[in-house]
């Protein structure tokens, strides 16, 4: 039988006066007061190091504070360090698996890359390694942007044009930056309680491309969190019609309300919209009930096909 240390208590990153200036000036010199005391709460809380990159703050749009955001990243060190900390982790030794298929390949996808999948391994309480495999979509997770414009009646839709954000790594090395998800998801699987709330950089890209305000982020977070204490733990906050702002639906009517609105609507582009406007909800639900998600996935594609051969006719 393997030998295997007694789980460590998670204890919390302490650091000096000296430290905290340091950070300050560098690795968090673009943060305000505020989120420069929630950056080094986080990092304490986590057991994360800045100074070896385990978690780092991003700031976008810094100079203009009706854009601002800041997003607190977590490396993908910082993941196997918290893993590592509980005697329980094991990484594979193999590479990540990568697939691949030539009828993806278009201009938001390069290489046609499908989906990675990396293997971690927990060690169970009846001595033995269990493989724990995450995998990511390429669809779900690079940084492809879609334009949306204001239509006659002020709302903003989706044009149905999409773009690939090259500027950062995806564009330099799509196979890490996808394999890095695929690892995160599969170390919160085997690590809930401590990496639960957590998010990798690459995972992170995605989001930094909907035009969202400051105010519109901190409104939509309140409204999520009302409606989640109202509905209990088993919803899924999702956004259907924009004027009526983010709804918490019970995960057992979530596939029969998202199958109704999108049947009512009338382009592809539109369903697209909604989808990456909606895509850390659909992985919620995928995360809960992967049958019915994939059902649910199944319809919606099924449904974007019929409109795009309807406006093709």
């Amino acid at each position: 039988m393997n030998n295997i240390a007694t789980m460590p208590q998670r204890g919390l990153m302490d650091f000096s006066g000296k430290q905290l200036d340091l950070i300050r000036r560098t690795v968090a010199a673009d943060l305000n007061p505020d989120e420069f005391d929630m950056f080094i709460s986080i990092a304490r809380q986590n057991g994360l190091d800045p100074f070896k990159k385990q978690i780092y703050a991003i700031v976008y749009s810094k100079d203009r504070p009706d854009k601002r955001k800041v997003s607190f990243i977590t490396g993908i060190g910082g993941y196997r360090a918290i893993a590592q900390r509980s005697g329980l982790y094991r990484p594979d030794e193999e590479a990540p698996r990568i697939v691949q298929d030539e009828s993806l390949k278009g201009e938001t996808n390069p290489l046609g890359i499908q989906h990675a999948e990396v293997t971690v391994y927990r060690y169970g309480p009846d001595g033995k390694w269990y493989p724990i495999t995450g995998r990511a979509y390429w669809a779900e997770y690079a940084p492809i942007k879609e334009e949306w414009a204001a239509g006659e009646d002020g709302k903003r839709r989706p044009t149905g044009k999409a773009t690939l954000d090259t500027g950062g790594n995806w564009g330099k090395m799509p196979h890490v930056m996808l394999a890095k998800c695929a690892e995160a998801d599969a170390l919160r699987k085997g690590w809930p309680e401590d990496l639960g709330n957590l998010y990798v950089d690459a995972e992170m890209d995605r989001a930094t491309t909907l035009d969202l305000t400051a105010t519109e982020i901190v409104e939509q977070e309140r409204t999520a969190k009302r409606q989640a204490a109202i509905g209990g733990p088993d919803m899924i906050t999702v956004m259907f019609e924009f004027s009526e702002g983010l709804q918490a639906v019970p995960a057992g009517q979530f596939v029969d309300r998202c199958l109704h609105w999108i049947r009512n609507l009338e382009g592809a582009s539109e369903i697209e919209g909604w989808k990456e406007y909606n895509r850390i909800a659909l992985q919620q639900f995928w995360g809960k009930y992967p049958g019915d998600a994939l059902d649910l996935k199944k319809a919606i594609e099924k449904r974007v096909a019929e409109l795009k051969e309807k406006e093709t006719a």
